[in-house]
């Protein structure tokens, strides 16, 4: 398939928003998208226009085809801003159809926290989206707000246990299961619960995360099939008893209610790109302190759908790639054939240690002026992630995503970093120019799925939990050494006496440094990783380390992007980016 340069030609001059691209698309019918990537018309389940649900059925109606190349797409360590691994992970696929590959591309759904916060859509952006945008971004097939109400369900039942005095002992104290939300909201961090007379229920601490933190979302991205998400939401543990047994969503007597509210959930959403590649966007589980990827189920189809599946992984190759591999694919037993690790001029930029980057505000001037000098000094952190990928057998492809304010010099820079590190890199101009845009990009993913890779795990099962996290926080983000608090060691050695030292683990720590601390930049090393406190996720299967203060529930800016947003008289949205 080749494409124009665009039929829009003269607009590229000044680019169009992202919601007017999108308004120009004209979209294929959905069962036509079906039929591009193989899978039977009985699994479609149309959702309006441009959009289905898919039948888990059709994972096994494409399971005797070839296999696709698996293709991961992550970055280095991002600026406030991000770097566009959405756009890139689009683009490639693109790409690859331009080259005449059948190609898929899998994303995690957006939330309605940080499109109507600071950070806007999530559905790519310029030529290379997934459309209809709107519908992506404001609610898309509900399944965020069935993961809410499954959650909150839980939540209902405990509080519901606790007031009627039924079966398990529960201990108040030990609850640890909050609501959930999908909007920013942080005065409901912490409340309390119950107050009012009695039979309003037991007054208690609690509070609210957003829903892409809940431990329902991680498992809806993890689960097999509609019997594993069903066992995995008994395992969920909400508190102990009064002797400190664990007390689990099964005995609340909840999960079989909160699989019957995930039923279609669990269907991935089937839509397309610009350019009329498959996309399924399904599940949205928070990058931090779970596993940022999209779900295994999505994964599965595509994988049998074409020639190519390329599935973006969040935040940068220190963690979005390490739980890819680590927790995602342990899972899932599926292995990359090929990975993708963006970079961005400013992200280098922003490396050195030169310049500040604020969200909402303009680049530094002196930040766009011609400097391969300032792209050489944050390169140290583009070579730790290329060898953070290494580590798993991975040779990554070094995309350029390259924005107007670039310079030749600085793309020339980063291309002298990569050969340097032995790998391939290639300048992709997908946003202003889609699939064409991304050629060169998609001609050295081919090649190196070609080569192949030499995929294996960080760490093995039976390695104990304390050690997994040393394993990755000094092999991966540079530490010298890791400081578990009293409790945290308190709570690894429970774990381990409870059975579950062979779970992968999740640090939860900034996205924004290698580091623990979010002010170093580039790559630091002989730095200590304190770990204050360990989750168990036991219906996801991983614990969590918990390193500084994260927060699960963000908060909206002084200007919020909702500020924005409005309908016309038309009934159109507008201020949607």
């Amino acid at each position: 398939m080749t494409s124009q340069p665009h039929d829009l030609g003269q607009a590229r001059a000044c680019p169009p928003s992202n919601l007017a691209i999108a308004r120009e698309a004209r979209l294929w019918p959905i069962e036509e998208i079906a039929h591009r990537l193989g899978v039977p018309g009985d699994t479609v389940e149309p959702y309006g226009r441009g959009i289905a649900k898919l039948d888990l059925a059709a994972a096994n109606a494409l399971a005797e085809r070839p296999r696709a190349r698996y293709v991961v797409v992550s970055a280095i360590t991002p600026t406030p801003l991000g770097e566009g691994k959405t756009t890139t992970a689009i683009g490639l696929v693109q790409g690859l159809q331009e080259l005449g590959h059948g190609a898929t591309v899998t994303l995690r759904q957006p939330s309605l926290g940080p499109t109507l916060g600071i950070k806007g859509g999530a559905a790519g952006g310029g030529y290379s989206q997934v459309v209809p945008m709107e519908r992506i971004n404001l609610h898309l097939t509900g399944d965020i707000h069935a993961v809410s109400a499954a959650h909150n369900l839980l939540a209902a039942m405990i509080d519901n246990h606790l007031y009627h005095r039924l079966g398990s002992d529960l201990d108040p104290q030990t609850i640890t299961w909050p609501r959930v939300m999908d909007i920013n909201d942080r005065a409901l961090r912490h409340v309390v619960t119950g107050l009012g007379p009695p039979a309003d229920g037991l007054p208690r601490q609690s509070g609210f995360e957003i829903t892409a933190a809940s431990e329902v979302m991680a498992i809806l991205a993890l689960a097999t099939s509609l019997q594993d998400l069903r066992r995995r939401l008994g395992r969920i543990r909400v508190g102990t008893t009064h002797d400190g047994e664990p007390v689990t969503a099964e005995e609340i007597g909840a999960a079989g209610a909160m699989t019957a509210l995930l039923k279609e959930a669990i269907k991935p959403n089937l839509l397309q790109t610009l350019e009329h590649a498959p996309a399924l966007i399904h599940a949205g589980p928070f990058g931090n302190i779970a596993h940022g990827n999209s779900s295994i189920v999505a994964d599965r189809i595509g994988l049998h759908g074409g020639d190519y599946l390329v599935t973006e992984a969040g935040f940068g190759a220190d963690m979005g790639a390490e739980r890819f591999f680590n927790i995602k694919c342990r899972a899932s037993g599926m292995t990359p054939d090929a990975a993708v690790l963006v970079v961005t001029v400013r992200a280098l930029k922003f490396h050195s240690g030169r310049y500040a980057v604020t969200p909402g505000r303009p680049l530094p001037t002196a930040m766009l002026a011609e400097s391969p000098e300032d792209v050489h000094a944050g390169g140290a952190n583009l070579v730790k992630q290329i060898d953070n990928l290494r580590a798993h057998g991975v040779t990554p492809v070094v995309a350029i995503n390259a924005f107007p304010s670039d310079h030749a010099s600085e793309h020339a820079a980063i291309r002298d970093i990569a050969e340097a590190a032995g790998v391939r890199a290639a300048v992709s101009t997908h946003v202003r120019d889609g699939g064409i845009g991304a050629l060169e990009l998609a001609q050295a993913v081919e090649e190196a799925a070609e080569q192949g890779s030499d995929f294996h795990l960080l760490y093995p099962d039976e390695l104990p939990l304390d050690a997994k996290i040393e394993r990755i926080a000094t092999r991966l983000y540079g530490a010298a050494d890791v400081a578990f608090s009293p409790e945290a060691r308190r709570q690894l050695e429970r774990y381990q006496q409870q059975g579950q030292g062979h779970l992968p683990v999740c640090i939860a720590k900034t996205h924004l440094s290698l580091s623990s601390d979010p002010t170093l930049r580039g790559a630091p090393t002989g730095w200590t990783l304190p770990v204050r406190e360990v989750r168990l996720s036991a219906g996801a299967g991983f614990v969590y380390a918990l390193c500084g203060d994260i927060r699960t529930m963000p908060g909206l800016g002084r200007d919020p992007a909702a500020a924005h947003l409005d309908i016309d008289e038309h009934g159109e949205i507008t201020g949607l980016f």
